[in-house]
């Protein structure tokens, strides 16, 4: 479940609430779903309670706990605790996982004969039927763009045209001369056409008008005008060039700069693909341990527990201080959020025929999978269990799908980095 369908279900609650009598309030148009703030629990929290708690006249815990019993039935939703003033913390179903994981499996697993192949994750046949004629400049930028939305558009079911910008006026009366003589011989041919069809009826004659069907109209043009790049991108190589073009949204202006080549942290494009390497590499270690991926309860390991022991920090002359709770941040949760969320954006990406939205959300998700890496392997002497084995099945889903969003971009995913 996305923020911004956990979002929806809060609403929903409010709205119950409001049905069954037991608030008084108008629903709000939106409720703010964030991770939990220090003091949280589980993995998303609202502060809709307090929101609400003015204008219902009641106390922000009396509302939280009016609310509560609401989202606890919503299905996804496993626990909701109240914390603070009135914070709801919602625990989600850690079996809706277990079914995403299974899914990307399912939708990138099927060898070739074997039955029907289904479509990769995210891929639908919404805007099946559909025709996107694209009308670019002769611009590299352009080019590379329009190259990356037949794929994107085509992962949805649809269709992309490209068609150039049309040529000057000089230039474009010098090709509709050269094309005239042609058209005219092709038109005396097509009138000699024994039997044939046409406004004259078949074999040309004038007193048997033949059928007249009006083409269905074919969809106006898009002019698709990114900012140019300001220089020259072929030294940066096919793959640093393509993000370099495709990562900004196409009204700003791309950079091209060598820091693309790096890699560092720094560097989106190293950070996505550096994930997709690392998701490979943790199945081949896993593979050197014994063990492989299997989808189930992911169960947070030790080393991520809701809180650790902070260093106590002392001076010759200081007494020691007790050790004290720190939160440690929650990894699995943005991870799969980011998963979760990967069909809806490849979507928005074909429809608004904007592939930056689909480059910037492969940053989030290897962003994501890199904090939570260090999960899946065993530690010292721990032996793997079947939390390993569905955290590193839960790290081989995301690698999938990073390799999917970089093949639609026309990029390169590498085994090793």
């Amino acid at each position: 479940m996305t923020p911004v369908e956990l979002s929806r279900t809060v609403l929903r609650a409010v709205r119950r609430a409001v049905d069954e009598g037991e608030l008084s309030v108008a629903v709000p148009a939106r409720a703010v779903v964030t991770p939990p703030g220090p003091g949280g629990r589980g993995d998303y929290a609202t502060n809709i309670a307090l929101q609400l708690a003015r204008p219902a006249g009641r106390p922000p815990l009396q509302v939280a706990e009016i609310l509560r019993p609401h989202l606890s039935r919503t299905e996804g939703v496993a626990a909701v605790e109240i914390t603070g003033p009135g914070f709801l913390n919602i625990h989600l179903d850690r079996a809706a996982v277990t079914a995403l994981v299974r899914r990307i499996q399912r939708d990138h697993g099927t060898p070739p004969g074997q039955g029907p192949t289904p479509l990769p994750y995210g891929h639908s046949d919404t805007l099946a039927g559909h025709v996107v004629r694209l009308r670019i400049p002769y611009d590299i930028r352009a080019e590379v763009v329009a190259d990356a939305l037949v794929r994107i558009v085509g992962s949805q079911g649809g269709r992309v045209e490209v068609h150039h910008a049309r040529l000057n006026v000089a230039a474009q009366a010098q090709a509709q001369a050269q094309a005239q003589p042609e058209a005219e011989a092709e038109a005396e041919a097509e009138e000699q056409v024994d039997g044939g069809t046409s406004l004259h009826g078949p074999g040309g004659d004038p007193s048997r008008p033949g059928p007249v069907t009006d083409p269905e109209p074919a969809p106006a043009p898009i002019d698709l005008r990114p900012v140019p790049a300001p220089e020259d991108p072929t030294p940066l190589g096919p793959d640093a060039l393509r993000w370099a073009l495709l990562h900004p949204a196409a009204h700003d202006r791309p950079r091209i700069t060598a820091d693309l080549l790096v890699q560092r942290a720094a560097n989106p494009l190293f950070r996505v693909r550096y994930a997709h390497a690392r998701a490979r590499a943790l199945t081949r270690n896993a593979a050197a341990l014994g063990f492989t991926g299997a989808p189930g309860d992911l169960d947070t390991p030790d080393a991520l527990s809701t809180s650790r022991p902070a260093v106590a920090v002392t001076t010759p002359d200081a007494t020691p201080a007790p050790p004290t709770a720190v939160a440690t941040p929650d990894v699995t949760t943005p991870l799969v959020s980011a998963l979760t969320e990967y069909p809806s954006t490849l979507a928005r990406a074909a429809t608004h025929h904007a592939p930056d939205r689909l480059a910037r959300h492969l940053v989030v998700l290897a962003d994501a999978l890199l904090a939570f890496q260090h999960t899946v392997l065993p530690r010292g002497d721990e032996k793997p269990s079947a939390a390993h084995r569905a955290r590193l099945a839960l790290a081989e889903a995301a690698g999938t799908v990073l390799a999917g969003g970089l093949s639609l971009l026309g990029i390169d995913a590498p085994e090793y980095l």
